[in-house]
Parts: structure tokens; sequence; C-alpha cells
């Protein structure tokens, strides 16, 4: 959604709403942009949940109806935010368990992360996967270790490399 959003150039107007201003024009320029910013919202909506904020005015508001409905206050981000940080952290791959499988997995903990505006960089994204295989691919991590730098190899570069791997020894 923030990405619809902000593709066309509405995203900060739902985030931070806006103040009328004394010109007539500009008045007229930020309700209309607000509409349209309201009709992606209602658009990308289930009907159920569109009855929550059929009666909003502003996208401002009903981002924030959507925002406590499926975030929640304060207190129940930073444990959902910490319950997925666990799951992270505690994140290991399962003997028999594909490349392609394991790493979907780590990389649906960290899209629910960024959901959450957690800053999940690729070098930790990178390091966590190579700590998180299975003895088997010990020689692979070494391997990447001795011949990557770690701060600039990205997450689909390891995915590419380990995919190659596993094939070879399948």
């Amino acid at each position: 959604m923030k990405t619809l959003l902000r593709s066309q150039d509405l995203w900060d107007l739902v985030e931070q709403g806006y103040a009328d201003p004394d010109d007539e024009g500009k008045l007229r320029e930020n309700r209309k942009k607000d509409s349209e910013a309201l009709v992606i919202i209602q658009q990308a909506v289930h009907e159920r949940i569109f009855s929550w904020i059929a009666a909003t005015t502003t996208s401002k508001q009903v981002w924030l109806i959507l925002q406590k409905a499926f975030q929640g206050d304060s207190r129940v981000l930073v444990v959902k935010l910490q319950s997925l940080r666990r799951d992270f952290e505690t994140l290991m791959m399962k003997n028999g368990e594909s490349i392609a499988d394991f790493l979907s997995w780590a990389m649906t903990i960290i899209s629910q992360m960024q959901t959450y505006d957690e800053t999940v960089t690729d070098q930790t994204i990178v390091e966590k996967a190579l700590r998180s295989l299975t003895p088997k691919f010990d020689h692979v991590v070494a391997a990447i270790e001795e011949s990557k730098d770690l701060s600039t190899f990205t997450f689909i570069e390891l995915m590419g490399s380990l995919q190659a791997h596993e094939s070879r020894i399948n």
C-alpha cells in the first residue's frame, strides 16, 4: 500500500495529513490529492474492513484506523516486533529443508519486521543466513566468507550462490 501511495506522490499526505493553507488553490490541490489517496486505500481494503473506514473523510484518518486495527498501539507494536526479532535470531535451517524454502522463510520474517519500520541490512541478513545453514553447507559458508566482502554481498547474491551449490550436490 505504501509503495502505491508513494508512487503517486501521496504518501506524505497520508502519513502527515495537511494543514488548511490560506491559499484557496493550494487548499483545493491538497483536498484533491487527499481524495485520491483515500480512493486508493478504500479500493485496496476488503469490504468487511471498508465498513470501519467508510465514514472517515481524510486519508490520514483512514490510515490511523487501519494502523491501529492491524498493528495495535505502541505496546502491541513493541511486543510483535520483539517476537519477530526472536524468530529471526533463532532461525535455523532444518535438515532436509531446501535453500529456497529456508531463505523464503527468512525473508518472510524480515518483511514482517520491515512492516513495523525495523531496518535490517543486507549484511545482517547475509551473516544470519550463513550462521543458520545446516553443516552440509559449512564448506560453502567458508568459501563465501573467504572470497566475498560480507559488507557489500547482497542477500540476492547469497541466494544465487547457495541455490547453485545446492543444485550441484543434489
